[in-house]
């Protein structure tokens, strides 16, 4: 449950905080400036833990990286680990790992964007839609889904579990697996494990489909969903396969702008950084993420499910094919704008996904004993991947004795990071300004937030000292007295 706080500010303006977030990943806060009339005047995201993994993985042998970078995160370790295992594969050169290799790390994704999906949608999003928005906080959780609609609640569980039973087949262990090394994977499936993972297969499948017709009737009773509750029109950056179908493992980097014309199209993700810079803020921790050509006012865009569903061409899988052509019509020919079609969007991966295992178990690939490959070692090595959440950058380069040298990482909550702000002004700005302040009216900024499904432990890699935002207030009356902000580059300046 998120708390209220308010403290005077100049011009009159009070400040408003949802501290923290709740039914997120990680730790953040949303503040609002808000004047005596109730009229928004600012409202911005805050990230207020800091992780630091581009900084202390420096001086560890490049072969530790897939396995210490995981760490950023329980909920999507094998996101991290598979792109951190594509760069070091770059590092060894191996430009090209076996069949069997890509394929067991195919399966270990998909099961890993599988349990993903289930856990945001049914743990930690399906209260916003099964309730009402001004729902008691008391009853707009887990704990209301289970009580009045135990068989969702119940799928949620078992198609999460289904995920993880897949990451443990392939990686060794549920959370934190070692599955990969430099140029592979260490073991191919066995027939037992894949007749085990057969089992419930075709069950998670129709689910998936279920959670879809549940989906188009929550989106049929508040049209609102699909129109203007939180959107705002963006640029999409995706991976996209050379022949234009969504690939959540490997492609080239394709960006849409608003409209839907192409910025750039099958861009080799190794010259990333000539077409993606980053912006540090001084009151988050997380960077800001813009298409270069563009500029930073104008070039920042979202990532994640909808941008993936917006970018591709067509789903390789038959039902998920079929439910994105039915999402996309929705749009008359146009890209879908609606924050809250996150969730469509993100349900059709969930489909895909189980799909996609399915076709991987039946190959005969993953029985292979060809596991690893190599070449002539490089310096810099370049890892992208399609986490759940969206486009996951990792970038290591290495000295002459193999130690990491330096370290970059844009996570994809990273890559949303002004979309959120910007979707957060979009409900102030519209449902809650010049009125009172309630927690129902707040929760709505929640909402939106949570639609991208944020993981906020992953994205707080800002450059620079950490921000630091003190008040001093009076022990008798609570009055704020003195305020001091301490900058992302050091400066250290009087705030009230």
């Amino acid at each position: 449950m998120s708390t209220l706080e308010t403290a005077a500010q100049p011009e009159y303006l009070c400040r408003i905080a949802i501290d923290p977030l709740s039914r997120v990943e990680g730790h953040g806060k949303v503040t609002l400036l808000v004047d005596k009339d109730h009229h928004i005047r600012q409202a911005r995201l805050h990230i207020v833990e800091f992780r630091g993994f581009e900084k202390f993985i420096q001086g560890r042998p490049y072969w530790e990286v897939p396995v210490l970078v995981q760490r950023l995160c329980g909920i999507c370790p094998v996101s991290h680990h598979l792109a951190a295992a594509k760069a070091v594969d770059q590092l060894v050169g191996a430009r090209d790992i076996p069949p069997t290799a890509e394929k067991m790390r195919r399966l270990m994704h998909y099961g890993q964007t599988l349990q993903s999906h289930a856990v945001h949608f049914f743990h930690l999003a399906s209260p916003d839609f099964l309730f009402d928005f001004d729902d008691p906080t008391a009853h707009r959780n887990i704990g209301g889904v289970m009580a009045d609609f135990p068989d969702i609640a119940r799928q949620g569980v078992r198609l999460r579990k289904y995920g993880q039973e897949v990451i443990r087949m392939t990686a060794g262990k549920r959370i934190h697996g070692t599955g990969t090394v430099p140029g592979g994977v260490n073991k191919a499936l066995t027939l037992q494990e894949r007749n085990y993972l057969l089992t419930d297969l075709d069950l998670m499948i129709q689910w998936g489909c279920n959670i879809l017709k549940l989906m188009k009737k929550a989106y049929e009773a508040n049209p609102g969903y699909f129109t203007y509750f939180a959107t705002i029109r963006s640029s999409y950056l995706s991976l996209a396969r050379a022949d234009g179908a969504l690939d959540l493992y490997h492609g080239g980097l394709r960006a849409r702008n608003e409209q839907g014309g192409i910025i750039f199209d099958h861009l080799d993700y190794q010259r990333y950084y000539q077409v993606i810079h980053e912006q540090v803020k001084p009151w988050s921790y997380m960077k800001f993420p813009f298409i270069n050509s563009l500029g930073p006012d104008k070039g920042w865009y979202r990532v994640g499910p909808l941008a993936r569903i917006n970018n591709c061409d067509f789903i390789a899988t038959p039902l998920a094919e079929e439910e994105r052509r039915e999402f996309m019509a929705l749009g008359g020919g146009e890209l879908i704008h609606a924050t809250l079609a996150y969730h469509w969007a993100r349900m059709i991966e969930l489909l895909h996904s189980a799909e996609a295992i399915k076709e991987l178990l039946l190959d005969p690939d993953i029985f292979g004993d060809e596991l690893m490959a190599c070449g002539e070692m490089v310096r810099e090595g370049i890892g992208v991947i399609e986490a759940p959440r969206g486009t996951l950058f990792h970038h290591y380069r290495i000295n002459e004795d193999g130690l990491i040298e330096k370290a970059n990482l844009i996570v994809s909550t990273t890559n949303n990071n002004q979309a959120m702000n910007e979707s957060i002004r979009q409900v102030a700005e519209r449902y809650l300004s010049g009125k009172e302040l309630i927690e129902p009216l707040l929760n709505q900024i929640e909402v939106a937030v949570r639609a991208y499904d944020p993981c906020l432990s992953c994205a707080t890699h800002a450059l620079g000292q950490m921000p630091l935002y003190v008040e001093l207030a009076d022990e008798e009356s609570g009055a704020i007295v003195g305020c001091l902000v301490r900058d992302a580059d050091g400066t250290v300046r009087d705030h009230l």
